[in-house]
């Protein structure tokens, strides 16, 4: 199918661009769909599955729960504030060091 793009007025011509770049998104789509199906195959047919090999989709893959650290150091004047030794360092911290507490001082023991 040969088009002589210059019988063509600038409308048309627009036209025929607009349905070649739709086209080539349908055809890059169908590849996409092909290969998942080829890939889905070969997944069946070595026994495994899709979560097996690529793990679950939701969320990133790795993450971490956090769980709660033990508290390392404790504030002499307020037995209540503890510390676990990461992060920014508590106020109650920093003035105890500048009082000329030693961190081996607020330990718990």
């Amino acid at each position: 199918m040969a088009v002589d793009l210059n019988k063509l007025n600038p409308k048309q011509l627009n036209d025929l661009i607009n349905k070649a770049e739709q086209r080539k998104v349908e055809l890059e789509k169908e590849k996409v769909v092909k290969l998942r199906e080829r890939i889905q195959k070969l997944i069946k047919d070595e026994g495994f599955t899709f979560e097996e090999v690529f793990g679950t989709r939701g969320g990133r893959r790795g993450r971490r729960t956090t769980s709660k650290v033990a508290p390392k150091y404790r504030n002499p004047d307020d037995p209540a504030q503890t510390w676990s030794g990461r992060g920014k360092r508590p106020r109650w911290f920093n003035a105890a060091l500048k009082a000329g507490k030693k961190e081996k001082d607020l330990l718990i023991k």
